[in-house]
């Protein structure tokens, strides 16, 4: 095996750079912010935002406010618009300038309602109050001021059927109904359902109709490793952005002609990376730029003022990444988020007429930025020869030698680790821990044969990518091997458990948080709404009949007797990703065995915990499990 370090200065530059920072709170780490989520009317006259909320005596949880604004200044007091007190609201948005729009599910459940917010007279309306029903919004019709496109799977449980929805009223009409294999859906610029895709599991199908009253004619039909995504219409609805992989390694942004399906014209290819996201202004009907993520998130701009504006934006918040996250209907005045690896930073109201910015909230002012820790992008060379990239956080004031780490894979798979502030992985620093994140094969953003190489690999070359992450930083001088803890959620913990399963000497500590035990398990108690993608599902993990005896080879549920790594399970009663029963089986098998194991299921959480108490109580355990074990104050 061969190694690179891309931050080549880490460890000089490290090595009694600092003292070492203040033991944070966990709680300071962990908490919602005091105020945060900042969204602006479409006039621009109201600012929306959430912040903590205590409802009738219970536990407090984010709830959405509105304020008057007096240009960019918030004015008078803020006014509570949402009493939730069983869970925090994750979102919210604007539709108009009275409307907020915003879902919640029950105890975990992802069995998402959207709900209304009239913001004068402080009426809620759910608008998809059904039972066991998954719903969001497909698109906000925003030149429509009293409807919002509005999927949900209630005539069909593995399906989305389209309706526009009266989000004053609730009244619903179905305009797209799911012939039954349709897993995808896109509006032109008028709101109507032109595009949809299909799939058979292995094939998908882009459909195009020219009218909402005309039939779905099939326009592109590919396996499903070919990617060809409909962003949005192009500007006189006649054909459509697409992010598109055919003919190449890399996603890349395209327009495709619906009389001429096969011949893409391409707009921009990265090349270095997948193309991730695509954007335009609605207002000046431009595209205005697109992003890819190389150690760090990059921009390509197609237009000037666009350009002038990050150029602008920049020059006012040296040190920090910039992000409009949401701007007025005219787009003069913008929220802009400013951060770093080492804070979540802060959030402004930008006003181009006057290049002007307002400051609305410290996320976190808990945390001083100096006590936190540097990220630096890392890449070492797998042991068949692939190039792994990820990501190293050595904590503040210690010298980078021989430390107790924590190894972090990520959920997904199919995602990535990003370079940014990761409370997590600041929480494990500032405790004395390195903190190694790697972007393993399958990790999204690296290219289509890069996601390849993860299909069937579960628990083998996967795996082998994280063991082989390991051997690089005990290489290095950087991890003591006998300190070495391994710490992930759904995936990653999955990840975790094969760890100690199948290189059970590599940990001397293991957390898993609602992770995937028992392949067999996880692939026949998915979701139904999942079920139209089993096919593909299977052939990227495995067949259970098909591939049974690999699943069984790789399912740690099946091979605790392997275990021997004092291990923390934590699962949420309500996952419907990840069924409890995986982890009991786990946990019951190793106490039968004498191996120490801990144990929380919370009753009210599902695919991860979300309430502040019950994060505060896993972070305290994890905290206390780690320092017992690992050692982080050895020296």
């Amino acid at each position: 095996m061969s190694y690179t370090l891309i931050a080549a200065s880490l460890i000089g530059a490290s090595a009694g750079a600092a003292s070492a920072p203040p033991v944070y709170p966990l709680q300071d780490f962990f908490r919602n912010p005091e105020k945060g989520f900042f969204r602006l009317s479409d006039d621009g006259k109201t600012l929306g935002f959430m912040q903590p909320a205590a409802i009738d005596g219970q536990a407090a949880r984010m709830n959405i406010f509105v304020q008057p604004l007096d240009g960019a200044k918030p004015v008078g007091e803020p006014r509570k618009l949402t009493s939730e007190s069983a869970r925090d609201i994750s979102n919210f948005f604007w539709k108009g300038n009275r409307t907020v729009l915003f879902q919640k599910d029950f105890g975990g459940d992802e069995n998402f309602h959207v709900l209304a917010v009239d913001t004068e007279t402080g009426k809620v309306t759910d608008l998809t109050p059904f039972e066991q029903v998954r719903a969001g919004i497909t698109d906000d019709l925003e030149d429509d001021p009293d409807h919002v496109l509005i999927s949900h799977n209630q005539r069909d449980a593995q399906v989305f059927d389209i309706y526009r929805v009266n989000v004053h009223t609730g009244e619903a009409k179905i305009v797209a109904q799911n012939p039954g294999n349709v897993v995808g859906w896109q509006t032109d610029h008028a709101g109507q359902v032109r595009a949809a895709i299909t799939s058979d599991g292995l094939n998908t199908t882009l459909l195009y109709r020219e009218k909402e009253a005309d039939e779905f004619k099939p326009l592109i039909t590919t396996d499903y490793k070919t990617n060809v995504s409909p962003a949005f219409f192009t500007f006189d609805d006649k054909q459509m952005y697409a992010i598109s992989n055919r003919g190449r390694d890399k996603l890349a942004l395209v327009v495709i002609d619906p009389a001429t399906p096969d011949q893409e014209k391409l707009v921009f290819d990265p090349q270095v990376a997948d193309l991730s996201g695509v954007d335009y202004s609605r207002r000046r009907q431009v595209l205005t730029q697109a992003s890819f993520e190389t150690d760090k998130v990059q921009r390509k701009f197609f237009d000037a003022e666009t350009e002038s504006l990050y150029k602008k934006l920049e020059a006012q918040l040296p040190g920090y990444e910039v992000m409009v996250q949401g701007a007025t209907r005219n787009e003069d005045k913008f929220v802009v988020a400013a951060y770093n690896d080492r804070t979540a930073g802060a959030r402004y109201i930008y006003d181009l007429k006057t290049d002007a910015l307002t400051k609305l909230a410290d996320i976190n002012p808990a945390l001083s930025e100096q006590h936190m820790a540097p990220m630096k992008p890392i890449s070492f060379t797998s042991r068949d020869g692939k190039t792994i990239h990820g990501y190293l956080t050595v904590p503040v004031g210690r010298d980078p030698k021989q430390l107790a780490c924590v190894v972090n894979p990520h959920g997904g798979p199919w995602a990535r680790d990003s370079w940014g502030y990761n409370p997590e992985v600041q929480f494990l620093a500032n405790r004395g821990y390195c903190v190694l994140q790697i972007n393993f094969r399958g990790s999204t953003g690296y290219g289509r044969a890069f996601w390849e190489a993860s299909f069937g690999e579960w628990g083998l070359k996967m795996q082998d990518d994280i063991t082989d992450g390991v051997k690089w930083i005990v290489d290095q001088g950087i991890a003591d091997p006998k300190r070495i803890g391994i710490y992930g959620a759904s995936y990653g913990g999955y990840a975790t458990l094969a760890g100690v399963t199948f290189t059970p000497d590599l940990y001397a500590a293991a957390v898993d948080y609602v992770g995937v035990s028992n392949l067999f398990t996880f692939m026949n108690t998915i979701p139904p709404y999942w079920k139209p993608l089993l096919a593909k599902m299977q052939d990227m993990v495995g067949d259970p009949e098909r591939d049974k005896e690999r699943l069984t080879a790789t399912s740690p549920a099946l091979h605790v007797d392997k275990i021997t790594t004092p291990l923390f399970i934590a699962q949420g009663a309500k996952d419907p990703r990840v069924n409890k029963d995986e982890s009991d089986q786990v946990v019951a098998a190793l106490k039968k065995r004498g191996v120490e194991v801990q144990y929380m299921v919370k009753d009210n959480e599902g695919h991860g915990f979300h309430n502040d108490e019950n994060k505060f109580e896993f972070y305290d355990a994890m905290e206390q499990f780690l320092r017992t074990h690992l050692k982080p104050d050895a020296r």
